[in-house]
């Protein structure tokens, strides 16, 4: 068979992107290779990195104080790198905490990180380098890539602004943390000023619901040990650990490094001392400084966030910071297939901005339904929700109820719909579904979270309707689950359900369906139900 000249030259490009690969595989190794070497007192000082070039490498110093154990021992290089993460371009003190830190450690490498070039450029003293994580079209991938430029055991991380006074405070950390053994302590931190400058905090992560709560941690005598912290504080960190992380020096810092550590269920062990001073307190000089890095902290929070997938976190005062959707955007899933969301499929739950939102519309249509004169009860999913957590369910994505259709007169929100749709007063968009013959409140025109109201009518003694759907809940009923009508907590308010609700449920959706929570299609995707 004869190969044309574009199968050739699309050949030619997949053993290129081949041998890329094998090239940046065998540097990591090798990289891998020499820090375990390292740790292990087996490298000599001023030995390069494998597979670096030119340019941004970290070139490691050789020589230093004799006799600190511990920082730098005899035959071989030093076993920190300093390393400021965090700086504004238009204000910072990169160049002073790298004098600082060399002028008592010089054989210390110090490397600064930025994103994105520093404009304008820093002033950096001898033995301190820049690392610039932007990939650039001509440099080879590993020259912005963190762990090839940190070639000791240990990186030490602080903030700009901070002074190495006590030449032997680094000695102290690495004593500590090497004390700790392979226990689950695997930071050190020093409070920059003060201990009351730095609080030790817990924190829980829950992916699963999309949320990280902090709450106040107790000190101890020899420091405090706990899962994150608040505050200026410089960390000594394993290379190792650190570089293990997903995403090893995101912004903000320690926001960033101790949502990931907490996860791997890893401690901070906060000392009382030593404390690391810094002149430059407060960081900027003017308010309108001050005031475009709180912009930019919140800014890169933001994207933290939503970058690790958090849309609540509850903070330690008790307060709570959302960035998730709100009534002005999109809901956080888009639509959704084989009744399974696409949340689902991550082994997540509703979001809790979602959840939030069905929980404001709920309340705020049963409110319109009961002024009005229009009787309703929670249907299916709903009610299941309510007797299992008096909620909605945590994987849910709408809320249905039932009203009576002869009701529907009664309430001005509904009785027009035929003609269009209603955006109300306050933002919700009424309207009849196009899926089928029954009502839907949304949460707003650009949130389309809702709440359905599905229309039934009596005959007989049983409750009916003129169209059906799919789910295998939606069936006639006896009418007498409604007379009388209960109420029952669901979602922060008093809502109307049927009277039997087991009874009730059981014949929707069968035998024994409260005590066995299971996903709405089960074909896609099966609830685990040991991590209930």
């Amino acid at each position: 068979m004869r190969i044309t000249f574009c199968q050739g030259l699309l050949t030619g490009a997949i053993i290129l992107n081949l041998l890329i690969l094998y090239y940046v595989s065998r540097a990591q190794q090798q990289m891998m290779e020499k820090r375990k070497e390292l740790g292990r007192g087996t490298r000599r000082a001023g030995q390069p990195a494998a597979g670096l070039g030119g340019g941004l490498g970290l070139l490691v110093g050789a020589g230093g104080e004799a006799g600190v154990v511990g920082v730098e021992g005899h035959g071989r290089g030093p076993r920190v790198t300093v390393l400021l993460r965090e700086f504004e371009n238009f204000e910072n003190y990169v160049g002073d905490v790298a004098n600082s830190f060399l002028r008592q450690r010089p054989e210390l490498p110090f490397l600064a990180v930025s994103d994105t070039a520093p404009y304008p450029p820093l002033a950096l003293p001898e033995g301190a380098r820049l690392l610039v994580l932007s990939p650039s079209p001509d440099q080879p991938p590993q020259s912005h890539r963190p762990e090839f430029h940190v070639q000791t055991e240990f990186v030490l991380l602080v903030p700009d602004g901070v002074e190495l006074e006590q030449p032997r405070a680094i000695e102290r950390l690495i004593r500590e943390l090497e004390g700790e053994g392979g226990g689950p302590v695997r930071l050190v931190a020093a409070p920059v000023l003060a201990r009351s400058a730095v609080q030790c905090l817990h924190l829980r992560v829950n992916l699963r619901e999309w949320t990280a709560t902090y709450s106040p941690a107790a000190s101890g005598s020899s420091g405090s040990v706990c899962t994150a912290l608040q505050g200026d504080a410089v960390i000594l960190i394993r290379t190792e650990d650190i570089f293990n992380l997903s995403v090893p020096l995101g912004q903000p810092l320690l926001s960033s490094l101790f949502v990931q550590t907490s996860l791997r269920g890893w401690k901070v062990k906060l000392l009382e001392s030593p404390c690391f001073s810094a002149n430059h307190r407060p960081l900027f000089s003017s308010a309108h400084n001050q005031w475009k890095a709180d912009t930019r902290l919140k800014d890169a929070t933001g994207k933290l966030m939503r970058r690790f997938g958090l849309k609540r976190l509850l903070l330690p005062d008790g307060k709570e910071q959302w960035y998730g959707c709100s009534k002005e955007t999109p809901r956080c899933f888009g639509t959704v297939q084989d009744d399974t969301p696409d949340y689902i499929y991550l082994d997540r739950w509703t979001p809790p901005c979602c959840l939030r939102a069905l929980r404001e519309t709920t309340k705020y249509v049963i409110n319109i339904l009961e002024s009005s004169g229009v009787r309703y009860w929670l249907e299916g999913g709903s009610l299941l929700g309510a007797v299992r957590h008096q909620d909605i369910i945590p994987w849910d994505y709408d809320v249905d109820l039932g009203i009576y259709l002869e009701d529907v007169p009664n309430c001005d929100h509904l009785k027009n719909l035929d003609s269009g749709s209603l955006v109300d007063a306050n933002g919700y968009v009424w309207e009849r579904a196009v899926e089928g013959d029954f009502y839907r409140v949304q949460y707003s025109e650009a949130n389309h979270l809702h709440v359905d109201l599905w229309p039934f009518y009596s005959r007989n003694g049983v409750m009916t309707k003129d169209t059906w759907t799919e789910h295998k809940q939606d069936v006639e009923f006896p009418e007498h689950f409604l007379q009388p009508l209960v109420p029952m907590p669901f979602a922060g308010i008093t809502a109307y359900s049927p009277n039997n609700h087991r009874a009730f449920l059981e014949l929707k959706f069968g035998e024994g369906v409260i005590e066995n929570p299971q996903y709405p299609n089960p074909a896609k995707k099966r609830l685990d139900r040991s991590k209930l």
